[in-house]
């Protein structure tokens, strides 16, 4: 089809015009798509440097959470833990008190009950989370406490005795911001722990509890329980602060992603209006140019 020289500039014109409608239409119809004011960072201009660290704190934040919650559900582990521990402490000064009547039968109870209590108390020390032992500090791949020479010899009440620890000295804490870091962890070799075991050593290994003897007994039995207790305080207190810092984390990940969720997205129903209004103006674009494309001389002359 010929066209005239006096419309080529408007025609040219108007179809250029129609191209950059039709590039509108089609940038559009992506983000009517995909909800999004583009597919790449490059399309948000000055805004992507601020999308990108708010998706890169969004990361951030969610490692922080994932290793609060690991770190809290050993704490947990070690905290049920440490509540054996009381319970075996605590029935072996009930059973303690009951031999102060100088009753062979209690005597013999006591004894008995130490030397059960040691293998489970092997078994408490060594407690595992998720393969890896909670009570070794660093070393969470070597069982903490090994009680097998612990069978005998009653050993003395008032030296305390370690030898059984295989762990090392660090104590586990966690990271749960940019600033903050938590300590939770708890060895086997702490004092609690070597009370009760020195404890239950020198009850389970005797043949007989004099008065003398039953009497230091349940003051390190006491001694043992405050201390169990302590630790067991401890551990709450490190669980609460684990969960505080997670929830801020997670309330500062909602934020976060909510702010980029304003940068990036467009209003559906916004641009769908929008379409509609340059499908209108693009065919009108077409029909114009398709008129002027078909003017020439032979149509002025009919």
């Amino acid at each position: 089809m010929l066209m005239r020289v006096a419309t080529f500039a408007q025609s040219e014109q108007m179809i250029s015009g129609a191209l950059r409608l039709q590039a509108a239409m089609a940038n559009e119809q992506v983000q009517e798509s995909s909800g999004l004011q583009s597919e790449d960072f490059g399309g948000y201009g000055s805004g992507a440097g601020r999308v990108i660290n708010l998706q890169v704190s969004v990361t951030r934040a969610q490692s922080y959470i994932d290793a609060g919650n690991l770190a809290d559900n050993k704490v947990q582990a070690m905290y049920s833990a440490v509540g054996s521990v009381t319970d075996i402490i605590t029935q072996l000064r009930t059973q303690l008190s009951a031999a102060t009547t100088g009753s062979s039968t209690a005597t013999a109870s006591v004894i008995n009950y130490a030397q059960q209590a040691m293998s489970q108390m092997q078994g408490l020390l060594n407690t595992q989370y998720d393969g890896e032992y909670v009570f070794s500090g660093a070393r969470t791949d070597t069982a903490p406490a090994d009680l097998s020479s612990f069978d005998t010899g009653t050993g003395s009440l008032a030296t305390s005795d370690t030898s059984y620890y295989k762990g090392d000295s660090e104590i586990a804490s966690v990271r749960v911001s940019d600033s903050q870091s938590i300590s939770y962890g708890v060895t086997a070799d702490n004092p609690a722990f070597e009370q009760v075991v020195r404890l239950l050593k020198y009850v389970g290994n005797s043949t007989t509890l004099t008065s003398s003897d039953i009497s230091q007994a349940l003051d390190l039995a006491s001694t043992a329980l405050d201390a169990t207790s302590t630790v067991q305080a401890k551990l709450s207190t490190a669980a609460s602060q684990i969960e505080t810092a997670s929830t801020d984390q997670s309330d500062y990940q909602n934020f976060a992603k909510t702010l980029s969720t304003n940068l990036t997205s467009v209003d559906v129903a916004a641009v769908t209006a929008q379409l509609s209004t340059y499908q209108a103006q693009l065919t009108a674009s077409y029909s114009a140019i398709s008129k002027i494309q078909s003017m020439n001389l032979a149509s002025y002359l009919r």
